[in-house]
């Protein structure tokens, strides 16, 4: 009893995986039992399935790891219906399940895995051919391994948890919330890499600025519910004209910001497209604008929007700082806005 002790107590501070726990303890169990087979099984009880997770087979009979089988046939569902742990004449107790004759099972015994907060896991079982008779003790080490195993679950169930909430925090801490846009946050960031490869690389980087114009007009003739609903629209529009290499965020309020790599830094090269990082930019600036000119239907307003401001620029990043590129980004969006402006005053005195 001592060596099982010191055997548990080594499996339990070793382990790291539920496989890892459970393999040893399926070992001694066998010892422990004497019977042939010994396997941890999982229960879908929605989709009424029980399957084989990991099993030890000695001697003849042979449990198969990864067996699925109905549920409604199997030992463990009657072994719980009934609160019968042990039987050596499974063919008298439960001759009505197909699967223990498939397998040869006469002799069972098990018990049910559950977490912490009382979830039904699986069951622990063991199981021969042939009548074993059961040590006095068997029954207490069985339940025993069932709590530990039942424990690991839950901490890997926690772990999964943890790892899903961190990984949502991550998201919410970078993204928009209104938009599903990169926020002004994992913009800065993502730029930054982007001059750092561009600086490596010899290549320019695209920074633009777009401004969504008379956006208040629209919440206050509409609500800010349709101004919500406008912008993610406007969001969307954009994104449609971006290049795959392009990331889009909302910097704030009515504003986004693009960035994307450029052509390489000497003013006569030429991209594949044949474009000058000049060149470039205006022809990401036209797409931009292009996209936010259109007639949206909200739920509950119809907006003819005649198009954002936007200004992009092609720095140089081994010259060009972060905040730099931002700034020279705004002016040209605001350069755009004061010659729209403009024109918009010449037509309305014409």
């Amino acid at each position: 009893m001592d060596s099982l002790i010191e055997q548990i107590s080594d499996s339990v501070s070793s382990a790291r995986t539920l496989e890892d726990l459970t393999r040893p303890m399926l070992e001694m169990l066998e010892a422990v039992t004497g019977l042939e087979s010994t396997y941890l099984t999982t229960i879908d009880l929605d989709k009424g399935l029980q399957h084989i997770l990991f099993a030890r087979n000695v001697r003849q009979m042979t449990i198969p790891e990864g067996l699925t089988v109905p549920w409604a046939d199997t030992l463990c569902r009657r072994a719980l219906e009934e609160g019968r742990a042990y039987t050596d004449d499974v063919s008298t107790c439960w001759g009505d399940s197909d699967a223990a004759r498939q397998l040869g099972i006469q002799t069972y015994v098990s018990t049910p895995v559950k977490t912490d907060s009382g979830g039904l896991f699986g069951t622990l079982c063991g199981a021969s051919a042939g009548r074993v008779a059961l040590p006095s003790h068997a029954e207490s080490v069985l339940q025993l391994f069932a709590r530990l195993i039942g424990q690991q679950v839950e901490r890997e169930l926690l772990f999964v948890k943890l790892k899903k909430a961190n990984t949502e925090l991550a998201a919410f801490a970078s993204t928009d919330a209104l938009t599903g846009l990169a926020n002004r946050r994992s913009l800065i960031d993502s730029l930054h890499r982007m001059l750092a490869q561009g600086a490596r690389d010899g290549h320019g980087v695209l920074v633009g600025f777009i401004d969504l114009d008379d956006f208040k007009k629209i919440n206050d003739a509409h609500g800010h519910d349709a101004g919500d609903e406008f912008l993610s629209a406007m969001a969307d529009r954009l994104s449609g004209a971006l290049r795959a290499s392009d990331m889009l965020a909302r910097f704030g309020g009515d504003e986004f910001v693009v960035i994307g790599p450029g052509p390489a830094l000497a003013e006569t090269s030429r991209n594949a497209a044949g474009e000058t990082p000049a060149d470039a930019a205006k022809a990401l600036a036209r797409r931009l604008a292009t996209s936010t000119v259109s007639e949206l239907r909200l739920n509950r307003a119809v907006v003819r929007y005649g198009g954002a401001s936007v200004g992009v620029v092609a720095v140089d990043p081994r010259t060009t700082s972060l905040e730099e590129a931002l700034r020279r980004a705004d002016d040209a969006m605001y350069e755009v806005k004061r010659a729209r402006q403009a024109a918009a005053r010449e037509m309305s005195s014409a």
